[in-house]
């Protein structure tokens, strides 16, 4: 009887082909250097995830940053820049006013004239013949209108015009110091302080003709208070005296900045003129207001609004 070698059958060896070519087979031609395929996919797995966390930390710290960087901004009180402190007040040996200005001198007159201390300073000799040169020039004016000065209703009318003039203006012969008279005083105050409704005369330097009003001073103490009848006094002096309306509006204001130093001053005037009232545009029911604000009260709005309220010209 012939034997047969014994060969590989195909069945088999077509199983280990299979075997070999199948995915998890651990062949080497299959086999990645750093490990298997599923290996692979998990570590990509993990680094996708890591990925995930690192921008999770990154988004939740800058969201911490800025919600620190809120809280540092809400834990303080929300203020207008301007509010700065009030700068400190110059040593004596500055010569240099906290309110540089020219309104007030060095004694207290405030704009003198050229005759202004000449007529503070004169003798009882020198009124009596600064009446008289007053009243010549008024006999000459009505004898240029075309009147007659011997008639019997103008025989005293030069002199007793000389004395009203006179009067009108006696504020040139005031000083503000003098007005004062140390009559400030240590309070410890620091809130708003308001004389308002002050009646006001005043001659327009423009025309000699009188504009009357009222005028509204506050102020805002840094602790030291001034006597409230010298504000009124402060304002007749300065309203007695050639003037016009915003000069003198802010010439009160620096006064009273000056002899007091506080924190803030405001002023207000609303007054009727009658060079616009009896010639010129003739408008008679026309209001014309000034304001001055130095200080706290020009830097803060909301100071400023409640002045202008409480003295009642926010009234829309």
């Amino acid at each position: 009887m012939v034997k047969f070698a014994n060969l590989p059958s195909p069945g088999k060896a077509g199983s280990e082909e299979d075997i070999d070519k199948m995915p998890g087979s651990s062949s080497d031609d299959h086999e990645l250097p750093n490990g298997t395929s599923k290996r692979k996919s998990e570590e990509e797995g993990h680094d996708s995830k890591k990925k995930k966390r690192t921008s999770k930390t990154e988004r939740s710290s800058k969201m911490n940053g800025s919600l620190s960087k809120r809280r540092h901004s809400i834990s303080k009180p929300a203020r207008d820049p301007r509010d700065d402190p009030s700068p400190a007040r110059p040593s004596e040996d500055e010569t240099e006013t906290r309110s540089p200005s020219p309104v007030i001198d060095f004694d207290g007159l405030s704009r003198p004239s050229a005759g202004t201390r000449e007529r503070k300073s004169e003798t009882a000799e020198q009124a009596v013949a600064r009446l008289d040169k007053l009243s010549g020039a008024v006999r000459t004016i009505l004898e240029c209108l075309g009147e007659d000065p011997n008639r019997e209703g103008l025989l005293g009318t030069p002199e007793r015009y000389a004395k009203a003039m006179l009067f009108f203006t006696k504020g040139y012969q005031e000083n503000v110091r003098d007005i004062v008279n140390d009559a400030i005083f240590h309070e410890g105050h620091n809130e708003l302080v308001i004389v308002k409704d002050i009646e006001v005369f005043s001659l327009c330097e423009h025309h000699l003709v009188p504009f009357t009003g009222k005028m509204h001073i506050g102020y805002i103490p840094d602790r030291d208070v001034i006597g409230i009848s010298k504000l009124p006094r402060i304002a007749d002096m300065f309203s007695r005296r050639l003037q016009i309306q915003e000069r003198l509006t802010k010439d009160v204001a620096h006064a009273v900045m000056e002899v007091l130093k506080p924190q803030g001053v405001a002023v207000v005037m609303e007054s009727s003129h009658l060079c616009m009232v009896m010639r010129g545009v003739e408008k008679t029911s026309s209001t014309t207001i000034t304001s001055c604000v130095l200080g706290c009260i020009e830097k803060r709005e909301k100071t400023r609004n409640e002045f202008f309220s409480l003295v009642g010209l926010n009234r829309r």
